[in-house]
C-alpha cells in the first residue's frame, strides 16, 4: 500500500487538530444547547425563539454562500425562501391533504422549482455585474410578492395559507410526558427541523471546503485572475447561486412547517425577510457560515425581548415617562445596538475575532 503524500499527511493532521480544538467543543456545546432547549426552557416563547434562530441561521448561511464565498449580492434570496414555504403549503394545506408523502413531495417540488428559477436568473442576469445584478434580483423579488398578493385564487393573497403538519408532527399529537416535558407534535417538529437544518449546514460546510468552494473564493477575491487560470467563472457562479437558492427553498419549507402559516409578507417580504438576512450576515461576518448563528441570535433575541422592555420599565419605574417613551420606540435601541456591533466588529463578530486571533499568531 502506497504511503500517504505530504499533502495527505498535512490534511490528516489538520483534521485531528480540528476535532481537538476549542472551537469544535464550542460547536458541540451549542448544538447540545439547542437539543436541550425544550427541556431547559419549555415555554413556547423560548422554544419558538430557538427555532427561529436555527431556521434563520441556516438561511443566512445559504445566503453567505453567494455573498461571502462567491461575492454575489442578491436581494432576491428571500424569494426562494418564500417559494419553499409556498410549495409545502400548497401540498399539505391548500391543494392537498396533510400526509408524509405530500410533505416530502412539497420539498421536492420546492427544490426543483428553485433550481430551475435560479439557473434561469443566473443565465439571464449574471452577465450584469455588482449592484446592477442586485437591483435586477430585487425587482424579481418584488414581482414575486405582487404575484403572490394578486393571484388570490392560487396563493390566498394577503390572507395566506394555513397548513396542518401530518402525523406525529401535528399540533394535536401527543406521546405523553418524558422527564416532565409533554412530547407533543410541536416538540417533534422542533427536533425534525433542528436535524434537517444541521444536515443542511454540514452540507454547506462541505461545499465551501471542497475544491469547488475554493474556486468560488478565488472568483470572489479576483474574477480576472480566476479567468486567467482557466476557470469559467460564469458556470461556477451559476452553481453557487443554484446551490444557495435550493437550500433557501428547503429552509423555507421547514419554516412553513414550524409556523403553520404562509403569506406574501411573512415569507416573501423584502423588508421582513431579506433585510433581516442582510443584517444577520453583516453582524455575524461574511464568508464564515457560522456567523449566521451569531447574526440570527442577535436579531431574533432583540426583536423578541426589546419590545418587552417598556412593560418592564413601567413596572419598575412607573413615573419615568421619558424612559417609557424611549423604550416604546425599541427600534431606536435596536439601531444603536447594531451601530455598536458594526463599530466594534467591522468584519462581523466571527470575522473580527478570526482576524484578531490570526494577528496574535503572527506576532
Amino acid at each position: 500500500m502506497a504511503e500517504p503524500t505530504p499533502v495527505q499527511l498535512f490534511r490528516m493532521e489538520e483534521r485531528r487538530r480540528q476535532y481537538r480544538s476549542g472551537s469544535f467543543f464550542l460547536k458541540v456545546c451549542l448544538l447540545a444547547l439547542f437539543l436541550l432547549v425544550p427541556f431547559l426552557f419549555p415555554s413556547f416563547k423560548t422554544v419558538d425563539l430557538a427555532m427561529q434562530i436555527v431556521i434563520f441561521a441556516t438561511l443566512v448561511a445559504s445566503f453567505d454562500i453567494l455573498l461571502g464565498y462567491t461575492g454575489i449580492l442578491s436581494f432576491g434570496h428571500g424569494m426562494f425562501f418564500g417559494i419553499g414555504a409556498y410549495c409545502v403549503a400548497f401540498l399539505i394545506g391548500r391543494y392537498g391533504i396533510p400526509s408524509y408523502a405530500n410533505l416530502i413531495f412539497g420539498f421536492m417540488i420546492a427544490a426543483v422549482v428553485s433550481a430551475v428559477l435560479a439557473l434561469l436568473i443566473s443565465f439571464l442576469t449574471l452577465r450584469v455585474k455588482t449592484i446592477f445584478f442586485a437591483m435586477i434580483t430585487l425587482a424579481i423579488a418584488e414581482l414575486a410578492i405582487i404575484l403572490a398578493t394578486k393571484l388570490t385564487s392560487l396563493t390566498g393573497g394577503e390572507d395566506g395559507i394555513s397548513l396542518n403538519v401530518p402525523g406525529i408532527f401535528a399540533v394535536s399529537f401527543s406521546m405523553g410526558d418524558f422527564l416532565g416535558i409533554a412530547i407533543t407534535g410541536k416538540v417533534l417538529t422542533y427536533y425534525l427541523i433542528l436535524i434537517c437544518c444541521t444536515g443542511l449546514f454540514l452540507a454547506m460546510l462541505r461545499f465551501t471546503r471542497s475544491p469547488l468552494g475554493r474556486v468560488l473564493q478565488a472568483i470572489r477575491d479576483n474574477v480576472q485572475r480566476a479567468e486567467a487560470l482557466g476557470y469559467n467563472t460564469f458556470i461556477y457562479q451559476s452553481i453557487s447561486i443554484t446551490f444557495g437558492c435550493v437550500l433557501a427553498a428547503l429552509v423555507g419549507g421547514l419554516y412553513a412547517m414550524w409556523v403553520g402559516y404562509v403569506n406574501p409578507e411573512s415569507s416573501l417580504g423584502v423588508l421582513t425577510i431579506m433585510l433581516d438576512v442582510l443584517l444577520m450576515v453583516i453582524i455575524g461576518g461574511m464568508g464564515t457560515l457560522y456567523g449566521g448563528i451569531i447574526g440570527a441570535a442577535f436579531i431574533k433575541i432583540t426583536q423578541t425581548f426589546l419590545p418587552d422592555l417598556q412593560h418592564l420599565a413601567k413596572s419598575l419605574f412607573p413615573h419615568a415617562e421619558l424612559l417609557h417613551n424611549v423604550l416604546e420606540r425599541w427600534l431606536l435601541l435596536f439601531g444603536v445596538l447594531f451601530i455598536l456591533v458594526v463599530i466594534f466588529f467591522p468584519k462581523g463578530v466571527i470575522g473580527s475575532v478570526k482576524e484578531k486571533l490570526s494577528k496574535r499568531k503572527t506576532d
